[in-house]
C-alpha cells in the first residue's frame, strides 16, 4: 500500500504497484499520435479494448482509419487483438457508433482480408462494455498500457488549442511498469470469457478462436509512481479467478465497485483540492461526498458539458437530486465550469468534457472509462488507472490548466491554481453574458441553479 494521505481501495482485483511510469495525455490527436507511435514500434502485440468505434474516424498524421493502422502491424507479423462491445437489445440504438460485428462490418473484414483477431461481448443487459484500453508487446519487459475514456470519434481527433467545431476534451494516461500486468490481466479475463466467443460470427480471425494464457510475470520497474488498476464489473461476470499465476497477486471479485468506492475514499481524504472532470455527477453518494469535502473547507472545481440535455422532462424523484446538487453552488469554495473554443466563425462553441478524471491535493489522481453515474459505478465494464506521484499529477494538473485557462500555474500551490481557475472562469462568465468573445482560455463558470446534467 502507499503511504501517501489519499488511499488506494482494497476491495478490487488488483493491489497497488509501486515502480510505474506515468504518462498522461491530453485531447485524442496528441494521445493517438503516441498509441500510433507505440504500434508501429511494436514488437509482439498489439490488443485493445474498443467500446465505440465511428466509422469515420481516422488516425492522426494521414496515418488512415484504426483497421489502416491494426492491419499494417498485423502484416508484420504482431499479433493483434480486439474485444469489441456487442449492444444487446436493451441497448440497440448505440449500434450506430459500435463496431458490433454487424453484417455489413463482417464484409468490410472480408474485403480488407483483415489480419486482426477479434472477440465480440456483450455487457449485463441494459449496460455496456465501456472499457477503452491499450496494450503493447503484452508479457514483455516493456510492455506498455494506456488507459483513459477517449472513443474511436471523430470529434476526438483534436488539439488542445480546440479551434473549430464539434470538439471534445478527453484524458488518458500511458502506463509502463508492474500495474501494466493488470491491464494485461484485464485482457485475458475479458478475451478467455467474452460472451460472443462461441456463437456464429462472434469471433473474427484465424487466431480468435484460442483462449490466451494469464500473464505470469511482472513487468519490470520504470519509475515511482504508485498505480492501481481498477474496475467496475457487474457480479458474476467473470467466473475464472486466476488468483496467482506464476506468484503474481491477483484477487479477482466476482463484480467489482472498485471505482466507486475509489471516488468516496479519496474524496473524504481529500486536506485541500479536489479537481474533477467528468460528462456526469449524477449519483448522491458522490454529491454528498463533495458536500462534506466543501464543509471541511477543501476546494473544488468540477468540470462538466456546458450544454446538457435538456430536452427531456425532469421527473420528480431527478428534481429532487438536483435540488440536493444545487447545494453545492452555495459554498464559495466550489465551481462548476464548462469549456468553449473559437469556431469557425468567430463565435464560442462549446467543447464537450468527455475526459474522466480526478486530481486531488497535487499527490492523487484517477483516469480512466467510468463517468460518475449509476451505469458506470455499478454496473457497466470500466477501468480506470488511480496513482500517486506528485510530481505526475502536478504537471498534469498545469497542463490542464493551460490549457483551459491559457495560465501558466507552475508557480501556484494546488488550492491557489484552482482558485485563479475560479476567478478567470467567472470573469469569463461575465464576458460570455455580455457577448464579448475574448475570453481567457476556455473555462466559464455554470450555473448549478439551472444545469440539470
Amino acid at each position: 500500500m502507499s503511504s501517501a494521505a489519499i488511499p488506494f481501495v482494497q476491495s478490487g482485483s488488483y493491489p497497488t504497484r509501486r515502480g510505474n511510469l506515468v504518462r498522461p495525455l491530453i485531447d485524442g490527436e496528441p494521445a493517438f499520435r503516441r498509441i500510433c507511435e507505440a504500434v508501429e514500434g511494436a514488437r509482439f502485440s498489439v490488443w485493445l479494448t474498443v467500446a465505440f468505434l465511428w466509422p469515420t474516424f481516422e488516425m492522426p498524421d494521414g496515418r488512415g482509419s484504426l483497421f489502416d493502422v491494426l492491419d499494417r502491424a498485423a502484416a508484420r507479423g504482431i499479433d493483434v487483438r480486439l474485444i469489441c462491445w456487442r449492444p444487446d437489445e436493451e441497448t440497440a440504438g448505440l449500434r450506430r457508433n459500435a463496431f458490433w460485428g454487424s453484417p455489413e462490418q463482417i464484409d468490410l473484414l472480408h474485403q480488407r482480408r483483415s489480419g486482426v483477431n477479434i472477440r465480440w461481448d456483450r455487457a449485463h443487459p441494459g449496460f455496456c462494455q465501456h472499457q477503452k484500453c491499450w496494450l503493447v508487446d503484452a508479457g514483455a519487459e516493456n510492455e506498455t498500457a494506456f488507459v483513459g475514456g477517449i472513443n474511436l470519434n471523430p470529434h476526438s481527433m483534436v488539439t488542445p488549442a480546440h479551434d473549430g467545431e464539434g470538439q471534445n476534451h478527453d484524458v488518458l494516461i500511458e502506463l509502463t511498469g508492474p500495474s501494466a500486468v493488470d491491464v494485461h490481466h484485464n485482457f485475458v479475463q475479458r478475451w478467455n470469457e467474452a460472451s460472443e466467443r462461441l456463437v456464429n460470427e462472434g469471433c473474427w480471425g484465424a487466431g480468435s478462436t484460442a483462449n490466451l494464457p494469464f500473464p505470469s510475470r511482472l513487468p519490470a520497474e520504470h519509475g515511482s509512481a504508485v498505480v492501481q488498476i481498477q474496475r467496475t464489473t457487474h457480479a458474476g461476470r467473470y467466473v475464472n479467478t486466476q488468483a496467482s499465476p506464476g506468484g503474481i497477486s491477483f484477487n479477482i471479485a466476482s463484480g467489482e465497485e472498485t471505482n466507486f468506492h475509489q471516488y468516496c475514499t479519496a474524496i473524504h481524504a481529500a486536506r485541500r483540492s479536489i479537481y474533477i472532470e467528468n460528462q456526469y455527477v449524477d449519483v448522491p453518494e458522490i454529491v454528498d461526498c463533495l458536500l462534506g469535502a466543501l464543509q471541511r473547507g477543501v476546494d473544488v472545481v468540477l468540470l462538466t458539458p456546458a450544454q446538457p440535455d435538456v430536452r427531456l422532462p425532469v421527473p420528480a424523484e431527478r428534481r429532487a437530486f438536483l435540488n440536493a446538487r444545487m447545494t453545492l453552488g452555495t459554498y464559495p469554495n466550489f465551481l462548476l465550469a464548462g469549456i468553449a473554443g473559437i469556431g469557425a466563425d468567430g463565435h464560442r462553441k462549446s467543447i464537450y468534457v468527455h475526459a474522466k478524471l480526478m486530481l486531488v491535493d497535487d499527490e492523487w489522481a484517477t483516469v480512466g472509462s467510468c463517468n460518475l453515474h449509476r451505469f458506470s459505478l455499478f454496473g457497466n465494464g470500466e477501468m480506470n488507472a488511480a496513482f500517486s506521484e506528485p510530481n505526475t499529477v502536478r504537471a498534469f494538473r498545469c497542463e490542464l490548466f493551460r490549457e483551459h485557462l491559457d495560465q501558466d500555474t507552475v508557480a501556484c500551490d494546488d488550492r491557489a491554481a484552482l482558485q485563479l481557475f475560479r476567478k478567470i472562469a467567472r470573469a469569463n462568465r461575465s464576458r460570455f453574458e455580455a457577448g464579448d468573445p475574448a475570453w481567457q482560455g476556455h473555462a466559464f463558470e455554470l450555473d448549478l441553479a439551472t444545469y440539470v446534467g
